[in-house]
């Protein structure tokens, strides 16, 4: 027998794959404008955020509609809770994705000269992560999940290097003092990707198999 609350979660899935795509785009936009110098790409970041943030509070009353009128138990309570949390994480994403463009604008508009290869290798493999914790949910693949929490390792590990690259350089390189400061700034906001994306990784994990893996949990 059908459940009115299946077609409602699985709208809910649905309008969460939408902002999920969203940020997926928000980002590649980010990606080719640092990379490739490109403003008017920088520029659209700005407005997909704006599309996240309309659809960030669209789930949030709908979710409020389900909680309210459906009354559901546990793994449909589960579900929802964490769309709710992945909510959340998806719109900070995009926020990260407007930092970065802000500080790649005034980058482009300095006329920078650093080098790109590090930052390049750190926003593959933090788009490769956003990408990996938004198919786990897609897939409601628990054990693609926990393979989305080894991959934070990597993205942390570019950005110390990133780091002492940079603050070796300030040491330098004071004229362009500004230029390596902003690589920091970048690279912390990459990571800071990547920990939303372990985050969703977790709620997948909690949504689908009831395991609450945060701290190393293993609790039900």
């Amino acid at each position: 027998m059908d459940r009115i609350i299946d077609s409602q979660l699985e709208d809910l899935k649905k309008l969460t794959l939408e902002m999920g795509g969203l940020v997926e785009k928000a980002l590649a936009s980010t990606t080719t404008g640092v990379l490739k110098k490109e403003l008017a790409q920088l520029k659209e970041v700005h407005i997909i955020e704006n599309k996240i943030n309309e659809l960030q509070i669209q789930i949030d009353n709908a979710c409020l509609q389900v909680l309210a009128k459906q009354g559901p138990v546990a793994k449909d309570l589960r579900l929802i809770l964490s769309i709710i949390k992945i909510n959340t994480d998806l719109e900070r994403m995009g926020d990260q994705c407007v930092n970065i463009s802000h500080i790649g604008r005034e980058l482009i508009e300095r006329k920078f000269s650093n080098s790109l290869q590090d930052l390049e290798l750190m926003f593959a493999s933090s788009r490769a992560m956003v990408k990996a914790s938004l198919d786990c949910f897609v897939k409601m693949d628990v054990d693609a999940a926990e393979k989305v929490l080894g991959m934070d390792d990597q993205v942390d590990a570019f950005k110390k290097k990133i780091n002492q690259t940079s603050v070796a350089n300030m040491k330098t390189d004071i004229e362009h003092l500004q230029d390596h400061l902003d690589f920091i700034l970048i690279a912390r906001n990459l990571e800071r990707l990547g920990d939303h994306s372990t985050n969703i990784a977790e709620d997948v994990i909690f949504a689908f198999s009831g395991k609450d893996v945060r701290h190393g949990s293993n609790d039900q």
